[in-house]
């Protein structure tokens, strides 16, 4: 019987996280009442098995549940991810919060101490790591534009910017026509313009985009562009949906295990 609570838990994660993945890609946004739905039957079910087969595990419970909210919230204020994936990540904490070892085994075959204790962090580290191969294609794509056209990737004052922030962006973004960021609501620009003491406009790099100000810098440089003060070709980024790797870095969590773990233990030997 405890494997049909074990079960249920594990099927409403799989089906709330891939539904918001794919509103979250659509739209870039998920409807608060999936996680009003999601985080109650969650809950429940959670604390309905562990009160009838494993009551000792209580303490443990709200562990996990506790660290990975302020984990969240840490994350979410930081700017780490936006508020759908705080909350994501808070809900399958109360559906998930341990490994579910009465029913899997993960092909890796072994079960890493995080996995045991907070399994929510290990969706979300596989879920990273996942994320981050993505910069690869964006490095890739920027050598191969570079080679191809011919032009800077830097410009405008952004040559002069620290090494860190440019290969941040190259990682993070690509250039792309200014009437494409007009268009594409989901794209951040990753630079902006300013004016000098001098009175010219200097382009700096932005390497953390925000939501509230993405309309004013999109304007700021499509002005620019239409003027002549500034050339086409603008760094951008999609804006990456975390949802997607979460939910991935969770199904992989399930199934082979703790890709951290692994690669950490693989580096011991």
């Amino acid at each position: 019987m405890q494997e049909l609570f074990t079960a249920a838990r594990i099927g409403i994660a799989v089906v709330f996280l891939l539904y918001s993945s794919w509103s979250d890609h659509k739209t870039r946004e998920v409807e608060n009442i999936v996680w009003a739905l999601f985080a109650p039957l969650a809950a429940a079910l959670t604390l309905t098995e562990i009160c009838l087969y494993q009551s000792s595990s209580l303490l443990a419970l709200g562990f996990s549940v506790g660290l990975t909210v302020l984990i969240s919230f840490a994350l979410f204020y930081s700017g780490g991810f936006g508020g759908a994936d705080a909350k994501a990540l808070m809900c399958l904490s109360l559906a998930l919060p341990f490994y579910p070892v009465n029913l899997f085994t993960p092909l890796s075959g072994e079960i890493s101490p995080i996995s045991q204790t907070l399994f929510p962090i290990v969706a979300f580290s596989n879920g990273v790591l996942f994320a981050a191969a993505t910069a690869v294609y964006m490095l890739f794509r920027n050598l191969v534009w570079r080679l191809t056209s011919g032009g800077r990737l830097f410009e405008g004052g952004q040559e002069k910017e620290s090494v860190g922030k440019k290969v941040l962006v190259l990682l993070t973004g690509y250039k792309m026509p200014v009437h494409r960021l007009k268009e594409k609501w989901h794209l951040y620009p990753l630079e902006d313009t300013e004016e000098t003491p001098e009175k010219q406009l200097r382009r700096k790099l932005v390497v953390i985009p925000r939501d509230d100000t993405r309309n004013a810098t999109v304007e700021r440089l499509s002005k620019a562009v239409e003027t002549g003060t500034i050339k086409d070709g603008i760094l951008a980024t999609p804006g990456l949906p975390m949802l997607i790797f979460i939910t991935a870095g969770l199904i992989v969590g399930l199934v082979f295990g703790d890709l951290m773990w692994i690669f950490v233990r693989l580096l011991l030997r």
